[in-house]
């Protein structure tokens, strides 16, 4: 019995084939996309003045089904970006997460770094990022081999785009290679779904020196980001806990407010 990410992962591969004959490589890298420079992630995340918060905009998923069917892209991804979101986490996957690349060409409207949030498995879907203005890719160790971890990151690269590779257990460690820029600890096993939120801390101290580390999935409250943030981490990639809620905007602006004053605690 296939577990959902090797579903995903199959339907994927006959979806990048079928957008390569619907758009070939010569006519997407005409895309004005290719004429802007990307927007630095890890600079942002650094930013002292942001939350370290990548805000996710994901109007279903396989563990949750329908998480939020009514919200706008513009309304939600203009909302994060004025309440201090230091990225924007786009779905672009359609059949299991409600995306499109319509919704990242939309969410490019706001002036910080977006991550296009996919199955990445195929040089093409890069060359969609960059041409339809993401400034990040993210790799999923669980879906990829080391070796093409490596390729796919250094093919990013040459684009000008950074690298969010995402890992959820230390036999994946392996694929952590210079060509990524940013390393994502996804407190949610991709193989059930379960969420295990002291996953992130059990991984920080194997992860080599020097790259960026984001904590994945779970974190519902501002004391976990506190924790995390403690711990070593940068960056908070949450999306559900904001979604859930009729007006996601809003949730996000009222969870900044909570973590600025949990923050500013002793």
């Amino acid at each position: 019995m296939k577990n959902i990410l090797e579903e995903i992962i199959e339907h994927k591969r006959l979806e990048v084939t079928q957008r390569k004959r619907e758009l070939s490589v010569s006519e997407l890298m005409k895309n004005s996309g290719f004429e802007r420079n990307p927007i630095s992630l890890k600079s942002s995340l650094l930013d002292k003045s942001k939350t370290g918060i990548i805000a996710e905009f994901k109007r279903q998923s396989p563990s949750r089904g329908v998480i939020n069917a009514t919200a706008q892209v513009a309304d939600v991804t203009k909302y994060y970006t004025l309440n201090g979101a230091s990225c924007l986490s786009v779905l672009t996957d359609e059949k299991f997460f409600g995306g499109s690349l319509q919704d990242l060409i939309i969410a490019r409207q706001n002036n910080i770094p977006i991550l296009r949030k996919d199955f990445m498995i195929d040089e093409y879907q890069i060359l969609e990022a960059r041409a339809f203005g993401a400034d990040v890719i993210l790799l999923i160790a669980a879906c990829l081999s080391s070796r093409r971890v490596k390729e796919l990151a250094a093919y990013a690269k040459k684009l000008s785009l950074e690298v969010l590779l995402e890992i959820h257990g230390d036999d994946e460690l392996v694929s952590v290679c210079e060509e990524v820029d940013l390393v994502g600890v996804n407190n949610r096993n991709l193989k059930t779904f379960e969420v295990d939120i002291e996953n992130s801390i059990r991984l920080l101290n194997q992860l080599p020196k020097g790259k960026l580390v984001i904590a994945e999935s779970g974190i519902d409250n501002v004391a976990v980001v506190k924790q995390l943030r403690k711990a070593g981490f940068s960056g908070f990639l949450i999306g559900e806990n904001f979604m859930k809620n009729e007006n996601p905007g809003e949730a996000f602006k009222n969870y900044a407010k909570q973590l600025k004053l949990a923050e500013n605690e002793n």
